[in-house]
C-alpha cells in the first residue's frame, strides 16, 4: 500500500505531532543546546537566534509550523488559503499551467515554465513527470486535469479555486507573476490541525524572515472560522532545514502581525 505524506514533510512537523524521533546527530545535539525547549522566545528573538543554529554548507530553508485551534475534519473549520510573501521564499519556483488559446499566451508572457494541455497530462501519467512547483489551470481545464488528480493532489499540486490557482485568462498573467515571486498555499493538516510551510531561507537575513512570518500570521488570522471556539494560535515553531525548532510566543507573534 502506497501512502501519502503530508507536503511538505519535515522533521519539525513530527515535532509538532508530538512523535519521537530517531536518535540525532551529535551535531545535532550540539546546537540544539542553545535553545531552551521550554521558552516561547519572542518573534524577535527568535529570529535573531535562528541563525546562529545554521551550520550547514548549504542555505538553509526555513520552515514554519502552526498548531491551529481547529477541527479541521469539520467542513466549517477548514483553515486553507494563500499568503503572498513580501520577500518570496527565496526559491526558484517552476510554474505548469494548463491552458489554451489567450490564457496559454498570457502565462507564457507572465513567465509560466511550462504552459498546454493534453501533452503534460500525458506527460504525469506515462511518465510521472514532476518537474514543476505548483499548477494553475483555467476553469475549462478542470475536468481534462481530472485524470492526474490522484498524482496531484496528495503533493499539494491540483489548482483549488481556494488557494488562487484556478483562474480566467484575465487573471492569469497577476497569478503567473505572484507564484513566481514567492506566494505560498497552506492547508490545515487534518491530524492535529497543522499549518506547516516554507516561509523564506536563511540568508534573507532576520529581518525579512520576520516580514513574510508576520504576513502569514495575519493571513491565517483573516482565515479564522467563526466557528474556532478558544485560543486559535496554539503554538508556533520556526526551524532551518538541519536545526531544532524554536517555540515563538503565540501572542507575541498575533501583536506583531497586527503591527507590520
Amino acid at each position: 500500500m502506497v501512502v501519502h505524506l503530508p507536503h511538505p514533510v519535515t522533521t519539525l512537523y513530527y515535532r509538532e505531532l508530538g512523535v519521537i524521533m530517531p536518535k540525532s546527530s551529535k551535531r545535532y545535539r550540539e546546537i540544539s543546546s542553545q535553545v531552551d525547549a521550554a521558552q516561547r522566545y519572542s518573534t524577535e528573538d527568535a529570529f535573531n537566534l535562528l541563525p546562529q543554529l545554521t551550520k550547514a554548507k548549504f542555505d538553509e530553508t526555513v520552515d514554519v509550523a502552526i498548531r491551529l485551534g481547529v477541527d479541521p475534519r469539520k467542513a466549517d473549520q477548514m483553515v486553507r488559503g494563500a499568503c503572498e510573501l513580501p520577500h518570496g521564499t527565496g526559491r526558484v519556483v517552476r510554474v505548469l499551467v494548463f491552458a489554451d488559446g489567450e490564457a496559454a499566451q498570457l502565462a507564457t508572457s507572465a513567465g509560466a515554465d511550462f504552459v498546454g494541455t493534453d501533452e503534460f497530462i500525458q506527460k504525469i501519467q506515462k511518465e510521472n513527470w514532476l518537474d514543476f512547483d505548483k499548477v494553475v489551470a483555467t476553469r475549462s481545464m478542470m475536468p481534462k486535469i481530472g485524470r492526474v488528480a490522484r498524482v496531484l493532489g496528495p503533493r499539494g499540486l491540483m489548482p483549488n479555486p481556494k488557494v488562487g490557482t484556478v483562474v480566467e485568462a484575465d487573471k492569469m498573467s497577476e497569478t503567473i507573476r505572484a507564484l513566481k515571486a514567492g506566494k505560498i498555499d497552506f492547508r490545515a493538516e487534518k491530524n492535529g490541525g497543522i499549518i506547516h510551510t516554507v516561509i523564506g531561507k536563511v540568508s534573507m537575513g532576520s529581518d525579512k524572515l520576520k516580514d513574510n512570518f508576520y504576513a502569514l500570521i495575519a493571513a491565517l488570522i483573516r482565515l479564522k472560522p467563526v466557528t474556532a471556539k478558544g485560543v486559535y494560535f496554539r503554538s508556533i515553531t520556526i526551524s532551518s532545514t538541519m536545526g531544532p525548532g524554536i517555540k515563538i510566543d503565540t501572542v507575541d507573534a498575533h501583536r506583531n502581525s497586527e503591527r507590520s
